[in-house]
């Protein structure tokens, strides 16, 4: 039993999403936070900040290092955080003549939120291309069953005749445009976070901004001035996703809907009822409808983890914690539901 849907071993068949969930997983997490510090160091070797044996000796180091996650547990219950124990086993590991320089010049937070834009990178490209699918599925779907007839619906009365290209345009338009929203996004979203204490790089003096950049390069991700509590470009992000999210939802409402009377729609593989054999239930379209609702409802989480206290907010970051990964896995889900309620789709209109 969790207590997450996303995860659980039973209901994560219909709301889970694996690929989005690897993102979040303590391996994927430990293995980004890793890259990190190693990139770090080699950074600052790189720019003059650390002799080049120390850096030499870390890279060894971390090449065989697997931390112990029980002290690791232990030490984000004490800390708030798991940096503070993951450096010490670090320097451990690295042996006193070196460990001093592991972690130079660096804070929590800088390892944390790059952990989270590296993995958000992963989440992003998985996105991306559930997202072109299902956009190459609706433009089949048209040109099967485009020229066909339906009754048009406006406030949940019929109105005049449309086609089936026309419906189909509504459900298929709004995800090109989330396309286009997210290419521009990313260029915000996928940044390094390097800022040290404060955000103010004081212990590299003038070749901060240098080891910033060559952090970036190193880790495949844009450069850019810290944004320890500047959280707006997460909380467009959520906002994206709950965009795509409810754009589905409205093509799972509309049909469901049109499931209710069987009118111009033909499905196959509905879920079955324990007590009534006969029926053909729009599982997939309804868990559609859900997931929009639970995103739109998670959006104003994220909009209040934007209020962070000065340089760095506990709390908020905190709540993000709590938020943003399972809006994350609800997305991808969602497209992956759409996809297949989709291929589900046996006719459509007259």
């Amino acid at each position: 039993m969790t207590v997450s849907p996303f995860d659980h071993p039973l209901l994560s068949g219909l709301l889970g999403d694996e690929g989005a969930a690897r993102c979040f997983s303590l391996e994927a997490d430990i293995a980004a936070m890793l890259a990190f510090e190693r990139a770090l160091i080699e950074a600052e070797a790189e720019c003059g900040v650390v002799p080049g044996e120390a850096a030499a000796a870390i890279v060894k180091a971390l090449a065989s290092f697997r931390p112990d996650t029980g002290k690791l547990r232990a030490g984000v219950a004490r800390d708030g955080v798991v940096v503070p124990e993951l450096v010490r086993q670090i320097k451990a590991a690295v042996g006193d003549e070196h460990g001093g320089f592991v972690h130079f010049g660096a804070t929590s937070q800088d390892v944390i939120d790059t952990s989270l834009v590296l993995r958000l990178k992963s989440a992003v490209e998985h996105l991306g291309l559930l997202l072109t699918e299902t956009i190459i599925r609706f433009a089949f779907l048209a040109e099967r069953f485009g020229g066909r007839a339906l009754t048009g619906v406006t406030r949940m009365q019929p109105a005049i005749p449309i086609t089936v290209a026309d419906r189909v345009s509504a459900w298929r338009a709004p995800l090109q445009r989330h396309q286009a929203r997210l290419s521009e996004q990313s260029e915000r979203l996928l940044v390094i976070q390097f800022g040290g204490a404060a955000g103010t790089l004081e212990k590299l003096g003038d070749r901060g901004f240098a080891v910033r950049a060559a952090l970036a390069a190193k880790l495949g991700l844009a450069d850019a001035p810290q944004w320890h509590s500047q959280r707006d470009a997460l909380a467009d992000f959520a906002g994206w996703l709950s965009l795509v999210t409810g754009s589905l939802g409205k093509f799972g409402q509309d049909i469901a809907l049109m499931a209710q009377g069987g009118a111009g729609i033909a499905l196959s593989g509905g879920g079955g009822s324990s007590a009534m054999p006969h029926k053909q239930n729009p599982v997939k379209a309804e868990a559609l409808v859900a997931l929009a609702r639970f995103n739109a409802t998670q959006l104003s989480g994220m909009h209040q983890a934007l209020v962070h206290e000065q340089e760095r907010s506990g709390a908020a970051w905190t709540l993000e914690w709590l938020l943003l990964p399972q809006v994350v896995v609800a997305t991808t889900a969602s497209l992956r539901l759409a996809a297949e309620l989709i291929a589900q789709i046996e006719s459509l209109g007259h």
